[in-house]
């Protein structure tokens, strides 16, 4: 993407020209940003890319028919959307339902994902006090996938010790019934249902910030420069000198 490109390279030449670590006057920053050519049609690929991942289906279409960037399907948002609001909700049955009718190979090709929404159906039954059926729908549903493989044993044993414990919450395994655990379940069936519709399974922008504070504490080994602190106001704080 030509942005990425466009940062890198710049960054790349104004290291070249620190030997030793000077100063940047908020003035020559500004104009070495200003040197940095960027395509509209790029930023507006990458706020669409941020929308259309993390689900903002109201968002993407407003911004669709504000800056005219490329139709999207949002059928397809909806209903990935349902899946993941229906896993952090504890409807783990529906939405399994829901993936196989969006695609069933989904799931089909999927065996770790697969466990991992079955290990969490496990865990809502234990949290609802229902211990037999927990039991049951252990042995013969998860049992048979851990003796075929033993990282998806030790989940097993690990989840199943959630009974063992009359203080769940302060217990070791406690954390698998916090909300941390379904959303990062429903983060992987979401990340999943992306990748099989030929999406990116996370948003580029995080990964730009990430590397916009990468490059700024490499080049603070070699300058003092405006450096931007708040990513949220993305404003310039002048250099200590």
């Amino acid at each position: 993407m030509s942005l990425f490109l466009s940062v890198i390279r710049q960054l790349a030449a104004i290291e070249a020209m620190a030997t030793s670590k000077k100063v940047i006057t908020r003035e020559e920053w500004e104009k070495k940003l200003s040197d940095v050519k960027i395509q509209k049609e790029d930023m507006n690929k990458l706020v669409m890319n941020f929308l259309v991942t993390e689900g903002y289906v109201d968002a993407a279409e407003k911004f669709r028919m504000e800056s005219g960037t490329e139709h999207i399907d949002l059928a397809t948002i909806t209903d990935r959307m349902a899946v993941k609001k229906a896993v952090q909700s504890g409807n783990v049955e529906d939405a399994i339902e829901k993936v196989n009718d969006l695609n069933p190979e989904i799931l089909d090709t999927n065996p770790q994902l697969f466990f991992h929404l079955q290990q969490q159906r496990l865990i809502e039954l234990i949290r609802n006090g229902k211990v037999e059926e927990a039991l049951e729908f252990a042995q013969e549903e998860l049992a048979p996938r851990g003796e075929e493989n033993q990282s998806f044993l030790e989940e097993l044993e690990r989840t199943v010790a959630l009974l063992a414990f009359e203080d769940v919450k302060n217990s070791p395994v406690g954390d698998l019934l916090d909300i941390s655990q379904r959303l990062k379940t429903a983060s992987e069936v979401n990340a999943a249902i992306l990748t099989s519709q030929s999406h990116e399974k996370d948003p580029k922008l995080p990964s730009l910030l990430r590397m916009l504070l990468w490059a700024q504490n490499q080049l603070d080994e070699k300058a003092a420069y405006p450096r931007i602190t708040d990513l949220f106001t993305a404003t310039l704080e002048d250099p200590s000198v």
